[in-house]
């Protein structure tokens, strides 16, 4: 029998390992990177969205909406720069998602059974419901069948369209134009102009626009609840997808999804069309008068005129004579102990008024702890300006025994009403407080500022069938 040694041996396995080794690595050069790898190695997320108040617009400090916000939160939890494409119309959204031209698109999305066969979505995030809205001296409708009256009009490619089309078989003599050059706001703002007479809005479109177009009115929905979410590409490939369930998962469980809810929707839960239309009647007919007062009064204490203004209408309804039961006069209704503190002699003149307003509310900004930040800084000072501030204090002490954030104002005005029960204001430095009062301040406030950022940015031509172009779309700045 023939024997081998171990040293001729050595080399043939030695071989073999090498060729091993090498085989092993270029099987792990050649294999493709997962979605999630490539956007990381690109260093950019994109998404697609759309131009609307409830997703992405141009605000008075820049970017801004709900779908803006949450894409620049994953963007940052991803490590990678955001890129924000606005493609023409929502039929060409789902498309790009479908061919991957996009990562994702966070574009206020319905979840529909139709749609889950082109695309596939993450985690809902807000429940909405279809609405048909009509102008309030128009055509009532008030059933399906009287929309025959009149011109319904929505935007193509949308979960809208998906109902109509549901509904004519109950109704088969239903009918509609289907829109791909505008946005569901743009079709409300042409209902307000009396050049078609019905839209379907989801109901968070429609909140949000009623303040703009005061006259427009919800006659029914048409769909029971329905969610919203994010679309990415059908594929076996989960690396994306996976982290996008993360994200909203945290998100939820932050209470952080809860608190920019509330940023963008808070305010506008409670539509009251008196209010709404007074206020821009009078934005026309006083405002001229004091609003170089509020832009020179902006300009040294560092604000935006306009919330200026919106505090003063919320005050005095620009009556530079006003007074109230408690005393405090003037455009903005100063207390005549806050009056002498920033050095005001007379609360009764408008230009003193205004300066001092500005400056006690930028003292009351400045004074508010480093880890609160803006918007909610604002809306607390605010808060501030009209219970006091050792009574702001005190919700947040409430907030904190609650397990609250007291750095956010969506945890605050939790704690704000429980100042006016015994229970609670009783075991805080400060007492008893109207707490419920500057929720209804705050928030009316955050409404006049809204009205009159898009009355001084914003102008729309009445034309029916104005093309527009998706990249430069002008929608409400909120």
């Amino acid at each position: 029998m023939r024997h081998l040694s171990i040293n001729r041996l050595l080399p043939t396995t030695s071989l073999i390992l090498t060729l091993l080794a090498a085989a092993t690595l270029l099987v792990s050069c050649s294999k493709p990177l997962s979605q999630l790898e490539r956007i990381k190695k690109r260093g950019e997320l994109i998404v697609l969205t759309r131009n609307s108040p409830t997703t992405y617009y141009e605000g008075p400090n820049g970017p801004a909406g709900l779908e803006y916000d949450l894409a620049v939160r994953f963007a940052e939890q991803l490590g990678v720069k955001l890129r924000i494409e606005v493609p023409e119309n929502l039929n060409q959204i789902l498309q790009m998602v479908d061919r991957g031209e996009g990562d994702l698109a966070a574009a206020g999305l319905t979840i529909t059974n139709k749609r889950k066969k082109k695309v596939r979505f993450g985690l809902p995030y807000q429940t909405i419901v279809q609405q048909l809205v009509y102008r309030n001296d128009g055509i009532k409708p008030k059933n399906i069948d009287d929309l025959a009256e009149g011109v319904l009009e929505v935007v193509a490619s949308s979960s809208h369209v998906e109902r109509l089309q549901a509904l004519r078989r109950e109704h088969p003599g239903l009918m509609w134009n289907e829109n791909s050059e505008q946005e569901s706001d743009e079709l409300l703002y042409l209902i307000w102009q009396r050049l078609i007479d019905f839209t379907i809005a989801d109901s968070n479109e429609f909140a949000q626009n009623q303040r703009f177009y005061p006259e427009l009115r919800a006659a029914f929905d048409i769909s029971e609840p329905e969610k919203l979410g994010w679309a990415l590409r059908l594929s076996t490939d989960d690396s994306l997808y996976d982290e996008v369930i993360r994200f909203f998962t945290t998100l939820k469980k932050s209470g952080e999804l809860e608190h920019l809810l509330d940023r963008y929707y808070g305010h506008t839960k409670r539509f009251d069309y008196v209010d709404t239309r007074t206020f821009l009647d009078q934005s026309e007919v006083l405002l001229p008068k004091y609003q170089p007062l509020f832009e020179a009064a902006a300009k040294r204490y560092n604000f935006d005129w306009r919330l200026l203004a919106a505090t003063s209408y919320q005050e005095s309804h620009w009556d530079p004579k006003a007074r109230s039961p408690t005393g405090v006069r003037g455009l903005m209704m100063l207390t005549l102990a806050t009056a002498k503190q920033i050095g005001v002699k007379s609360r009764l003149d408008p230009e003193q008024s205004v300066m001092g307003g500005a400056k006690y509310l930028r003292q009351l900004i400045d004074r508010l702890p480093d880890g609160i930040k803006e918007p909610d800084r604002t809306w607390m000072a605010l808060a501030a300006y009209n219970i006091g501030y050792g009574h702001l204090e005190d919700a947040g002490t409430l907030a904190e025994r609650r397990n609250d954030n007291p750095t956010l104002w969506v945890d605050i005005k939790k704690s704000l009403p429980l100042l006016n029960k015994r229970k609670w204001y009783s075991t805080v430095k400060y007492g008893y407080a109207r707490g419920r009062a500057p929720l209804h301040y705050v928030r009316n406030i955050r409404r006049y500022y809204d009205l009159l950022v898009k009355a001084t940015t914003e102008v729309k031509e009445p034309v029916p069938e104005a093309e527009h172009d998706a990249l430069t779309i002008t929608t409400p700045t909120l």
